[in-house]
């Protein structure tokens, strides 16, 4: 059973005051009705929040807690890298049912907290409370970019090259393995990326410095469902060739997973990055190869070209909640 409230947000406190990297961005945190922050002077506020739900975003028989509470993190700093950002603050609510074992929740925050220390990122406040049954996270991120710089969604335009960082569908293909054998022992070579994905806040940063990127999203939906989200948001269409496409390699023997996991398989956590053919986009960022695997086009639908140049309808069919 977890501490009583009182007692499990005193802990946490503790935990998060261990961080000898918290800034002077950060005025007053646990203890208060309200953390008090500092923004970076010319800087404008980014806040994002993802839930992380058990049975839909992770299984306890699959992974560890501290898996767990890495990734409930990292799809919050993800968001950020997608603006171009720096983070600032996070902020976690956490409601537990009755029977779960302190050493659960304890194994969690590590887990998240590991991530934040890589980052510098504070835990600056959340809530807790019981559930009826599952466990749900809900991670909010507070950062920040220079006044008008950050990289939005709806800036690619008609001749943009489309590019991506590293290597598509690993995080897919580690779901499709555990739903085969849950035992499976999956914690090498891309199907790591699962478990533990890094969020790519120094790729984001550079292409924010550099005036690179035109648009620019995360993949945690899929390649095929966020490059929809980035032409509807700019009122563009895409053109991908489906041989440029990175693909993660995975398994025994290692061999590069399915096209369709790569297409439509989300939670990799790469930049997927629009920009324009004038600009110089390096073969390598922060340490990530970056790949070009298409361009924008002034006709709305997108577009999947094949190695002997026959052109099919790409269907966004990456995660979308709610659909039948």
């Amino acid at each position: 059973m977890p501490l009583p409230e009182k007692s499990l947000i005193a802990a946490l406190r503790r935990k998060a005051s261990r961080t000898a990297w918290q800034t002077k961005r950060l005025i007053t945190g646990i203890g208060d009705d309200c953390a008090v922050l500092q923004i970076p002077r010319g800087h404008q506020a980014l806040v994002t929040t993802d839930f992380s739900l058990e049975g839909v975003h992770f299984r306890r028989e699959w992974d560890s807690p501290e898996e767990i509470g890495w990734r409930c993190l990292a799809r919050g700093l993800s968001d950020i890298a997608a603006m171009g950002g720096e983070p600032v603050a996070i902020f976690l609510s956490l409601a537990l049912p009755a029977k779960l074992p302190q050493r659960w929740v304890n194994g969690f925050v590590r887990g998240l907290l590991d991530l934040a220390s890589e980052f510098r990122v504070p835990l600056a406040g959340g809530d807790t409370a019981q559930s009826p049954a599952d466990i749900l996270a809900d991670i909010v991120v507070l950062g920040s970019a220079p006044k008008g710089r950050a990289i939005l969604r709806s800036g690619a335009r008609p001749g943009d090259g489309i590019y991506v960082t590293g290597a598509l569908g690993g995080s897919a293909a580690a779901i499709a393995a555990l739903r085969g054998n849950p035992k499976v022992k999956l914690r090498s070579g891309d199907f790591a990326r699962h478990f533990r994905p890094e969020p790519r806040l120094n790729a984001g940063r550079f292409l924010r410095e550099h005036r690179i990127a035109s648009a620019m999203i995360d993949l945690s939906d899929g390649l095929s469902t966020d490059l929809a989200h980035i032409c509807e948001e700019s009122g563009v269409g895409a053109q991908v060739e489906s041989q440029a496409i990175p693909r993660a390699v995975a398994g025994r023997p290692p061999r590069a997973v399915d096209l369709t996991l790569a297409l439509h398989g989300g939670e990799d956590y790469e930049l997927l990055f629009t920009a324009p053919l004038v600009k110089r986009v390096p073969a390598q960022i922060a340490g990530l190869t970056v790949t070009r695997i298409g361009q924008v086009t002034r006709a709305k639908p997108l577009v999947l070209t094949d190695d002997h140049g026959r052109s099919t309808k790409l269907t966004p069919l990456g995660w979308e909640h709610f659909r039948p």
